[in-house]
């Protein structure tokens, strides 16, 4: 996990309470601060399903039988609508991780791992 990584795990009120410390601490000493917040509100349906396993394969070196299970888990679903008694064509799923399930918010979070790794370079070369 990112050592960024703050959200899905019990230490949660702590990495806010350290972000609040540190731009107390910044104002004391005159720095100027920033706090970039995203809202990640429909973040679970935006994971495509290929670059997730691309990332789990070269990131975090899954290889063999465990990337094959998580190509498993992540494919074949499927969706339609059932309105007033209609009902819609059955639409594949290729973007999305399962939500209200155990592995959803993990390989988000490994999905956007690299988000931190961005933003520091900008920030390096802002400065």
């Amino acid at each position: 996990m990112p050592k960024t990584q703050s959200a899905y795990w019990k230490y949660t009120e702590t990495a806010v309470t350290r972000v609040y410390n540190d731009l107390l601490f910044a104002v004391d000493s005159g720095q100027v601060s920033a706090l970039c917040l995203l809202d990640l509100t429909a973040a679970f349906d935006t994971v495509d399903h290929e670059l997730l396993l691309m990332r789990l394969k070269h990131q975090f070196s899954l290889r063999g039988t465990a990337l094959m299970w998580f190509r498993s888990y992540l494919s074949g679903s499927t969706y339609r609508v059932v309105y007033a008694g209609g009902t819609s064509s059955v639409v594949c799923i290729v973007c999305s991780v399962p939500q209200g399930s155990v592995l959803g918010p993990i390989l988000f979070v490994l999905y956007v791992a690299d988000l931190a790794d961005i933003i520091n370079r900008i920030w390096r070369y802002a400065k």
